[in-house]
């Protein structure tokens, strides 16, 4: 993706205190007392993606639930997520996203997001047709606060939805996908200075009661094999480099997909399921609020749900 984003944004005085660790030796100081939530959380940013991706692939799976238990990771727009003790959700009525044509059931719809603990209600509309975006964007917004808990409400990034932004239109959270290593989406027209204009846009609402994590990513392991732009690297790592490029725009969420990719690459359940902790893992250890998206895609009308695991 961008090889000098990572370089600037890597904590140098902070890779002192693990420098002399080999892949082996870091891995036993991770899962020591003395790697404590406190120690983590000074150490993330100089923890590099692929020291991430090469101490997870040593690690057995109850080894990378006790080493992602310790990473604390908060963040706040509308409400505060990663706190200990709690799980918010992403929730994404497919209803609404999947054609522009699609005529959204408010009270199902509603009742839905009202169910969610707190993080967001998302939409990814179909098209790039302004008008119909800014009704789908403003009907999210609309159902955001039902219940008793204030959800932000998301927005699938494109030129169409900077353009609204910049007409005032009620976006919260900006979402963008993260393949690597291609620089970053090249496939969407996405890259990192676009990145930087959504959140910039984003921020300019001031639309943050609690806080100014505006950014909502989205990537898992399997994205740049499935897009044919991994050059041979193994997933892993590429998955960790998605989440370095993530990690320098504080986004209020980063889920992990592959749940969804997994099955185009992976052979069974368990090894989706190791993919899923090792992309738990690398993206609390790396600072991250790190979640993984599940669903249910066999129902009539699927409620995509994505969990953050805190």
């Amino acid at each position: 993706m961008s090889p000098r984003l990572l370089i600037d944004s890597h904590d140098s005085p902070a890779f002192g205190a693990i420098s002399s660790l080999t892949v082996g030796a870091f891995r036993d100081w991770l899962l020591s007392d003395a790697a404590t939530p406190t120690t983590l959380a000074q150490v993330a940013r100089a923890v590099t993606p692929e020291m991430a991706a090469a101490v997870s692939k040593l690690m057995r799976n109850q080894d990378l639930i006790l080493a992602a238990k310790k990473c604390e990771v908060v963040t706040r727009f509308r409400n505060t997520i990663g706190l200990r003790g709690r799980m918010s959700t992403r929730l994404q009525p497919n209803t609404l996203s999947t054609t522009p044509r699609a005529s959204p059931r408010p009270s199902s719809t509603a009742s839905c997001w009202a169910r969610a603990t707190p993080a967001s209600a998302s939409i990814l509309p179909a098209t790039i047709r302004p008008f119909w975006a800014g009704w789908c964007g403003c009907s999210t917004n609309s159902f955001r606060g039902c219940g008793s808990r204030p959800k932000a409400a998301c927005w699938r990034m494109s030129p169409t939805t900077l353009g609204l932004i910049n007409q005032g239109f009620p976006v919260d959270l900006v979402s963008s996908r993260l393949p690597e290593p291609r620089p970053p989406t090249k496939a969407s027209g996405i890259d990192l200075a676009i990145l930087k204009e959504a959140r910039d846009a984003g921020l300019s609402l001031r639309r943050g009661t609690v806080g100014n994590n505006v950014m909502y990513f989205e990537t898992g392991q399997g994205s740049a094999l499935s897009a044919g732009a991994h050059h041979g690297v193994d997933q892993q790592t590429l998955e960790a480099r998605a989440y370095g490029v993530a990690r320098a725009f504080d986004p209020l969420l980063v889920n992990s997909v592959v749940g969804f990719i997994g099955p185009e690459y992976l052979y069974d359940g368990k090894e989706i399921i190791r993919a899923g902790l090792e992309d738990h893992f690398c993206g609390k250890l790396l600072g991250l609020p790190l979640g993984v998206d599940v669903a249910t895609p066999t129902t009539p009308k699927p409620i995509r749900t994505t969990w953050t695991i805190c």
